[in-house]
């Protein structure tokens, strides 16, 4: 009997739009000989089926189960698709877990832990596997005193940043002082706490980490994120709009691509991670120093994302990785 796949896609954050595109993405590579698959769609409008026709149908929430052709439909598996909030920060997880619904991401206190920047951070610079750049976190617009607080602690140029967010959505290079206070005022619109994080200057390459059903982990290829048309950052423009080129594999030393692809293999089993993860970082060339970035552990799944182009460089197509994320998550 074919198995009921709800694909969940959407979400309440910014980044609702480019988690549509991933999930239609993944719909289109998946196997419907094999699976029912319906798409799920995550909005703050309500929870709805988008069936075939276009028509949003609905969805009982009290047991994530929708009626087709008069009948319950009961899921196996939640293939979850959602960027950010409420798919990333592990609310989504802790909701399935309590239906008893199996999902193909991290559990719910990895993916809590990872999506706070300003949390995650602490526990992965403890772990001495890489260096964290040095940070502050904010749970209020900050007063003069802050302000100078801050300026004591951190030198320019900065980062500012929700502390739980993604797609660098409401993320700021601040250069001069006078733009700080504008910068964290934008990120706060986007989140409750903001990080404000010392800029590394270096190279920037992300790792993806995937564990397959039969227990062997799939390291894939590194890429490289070169931004271009004046972004001096990987920023929402840079990732979406093709301002910038991301190189897969890297074009860099081996001793570099290797311990990227060390730490990141580490941190995945370390942070408890499950299902297509994404490690992100900055070389800093000058000083030969990897620090980290961020954990993705719902990464982007569009055609020209960054982990299919890597599984894709390591032999492995999207409807293959797509089909072991299944059966990854049905063991």
């Amino acid at each position: 009997m074919k198995k009921n796949i709800a694909l969940v896609m959407g979400g309440y954050s910014g980044e609702h739009d480019i988690s549509i595109a991933s999930g239609n993405q993944v719909y289109g590579q998946l196997d419907h000989g094999k699976y029912n698959v319906y798409k799920i769609v995550i909005d703050r409008a309500g929870w709805y089926w988008l069936a075939a026709d276009g028509e949003h149908r609905p969805m009982d929430r009290g047991d994530f189960t929708v009626m087709d052709a008069g009948q319950k439909i009961r899921f196996d598996l939640a293939f979850i698709i959602v960027h950010g909030n409420p798919g990333e920060n592990g609310v989504l997880q802790g909701y399935f877990d309590m239906l008893g619904i199996r999902y193909t991401t991290c559990g719910f206190y990895t993916s809590s832990l990872t999506f706070h920047k300003g949390y995650c951070n602490p526990v992965v610079k403890n772990f001495g596997l890489v260096k964290v750049a040095e940070s502050v976190l904010l749970y209020s617009e900050p007063d003069s005193q802050a302000l100078d607080m801050l300026r004591s602690r951190l030198k320019l140029p900065v980062f500012v940043k929700p502390a739980a967010g993604g797609s660098s959505v409401a993320t700021t290079k601040v250069k001069s002082d006078d733009q700080l206070l504008s910068a964290i005022k934008e990120a706060f619109g986007e989140d409750h706490a903001v990080l404000v994080e010392e800029c590394i200057v270096g190279r920037e390459f992300d790792c993806g980490v995937f564990r397959k059903a039969d227990g062997e982990k799939l390291v894939f290829p590194i890429t490289e994120i070169i931004p271009k048309g004046g972004h001096e950052f990987f920023d929402y423009e840079a990732k979406y709009q093709g301002f910038s080129n991301e190189v897969t594999p890297a074009e860099c030393d081996e001793r570099i691509s290797n311990h990227i692809q060390d730490v990141s293999s580490k941190l995945y089993d370390l942070l408890g991670c499950r299902g297509i993860v994404r490690f992100d970082y900055i070389h800093d060339t000058a000083a030969d120093e990897l620090y980290f970035l961020e954990v993705n552990t719902i990464p982007g799944q569009s055609a020209e994302s960054i982990v299919p182009k890597q599984a894709r460089a390591m032999g492995i197509q999207p409807a293959e990785l797509y089909e072991m994320s299944i059966q990854a998550a049905l063991v």
